[in-house]
């Protein structure tokens, strides 16, 4: 058994200005994760996905137009704050655990609500 899991982002399922073959790769990625998971399902292993919001990290001051997006997500989400990177990490750690023990095949969303308004 064990456990597996990638990050993705929302341009996966969205369109998303100047994401473009990123968004593309993405949907490709949730969609390895779903046939993953039944593919190793029987051998106990968890497949899975997290979907973070824009973290204000020193790798994502090299994004164009990082600060936008951010902004957006703040101000649109329905907790109207920016992600914590620590919160991304949480759920990373949940989902990799045994917390999780029953969630395969998912894409999980920590980004503060924004992907049902998004």
């Amino acid at each position: 058994g064990g456990s597996i899991l990638t990050l993705s982002y929302l341009g996966a399922v969205r369109a998303i200005p100047n994401y473009n073959v990123m968004g593309v790769a993405k949907a490709e990625l949730e969609a390895c994760v779903r046939y993953l998971a039944l593919d190793l399902g029987a051998r106990n292993i968890r497949v899975n996905a997290l979907s973070a919001a824009p973290a204000r990290t020193l790798a994502s001051a090299a994004i164009r137009d990082f600060h936008a997006m951010a902004h957006e997500v703040e101000q649109r989400s329905p907790l109207r704050r920016a992600m914590r990177p620590e919160e991304a990490g949480r759920m990373a750690v949940a989902l990799l655990s045994e917390l999780a023990s029953g969630v395969t095949g998912q894409t999980v969303y920590v980004d503060m609500g924004y992907n049902v308004v998004g």
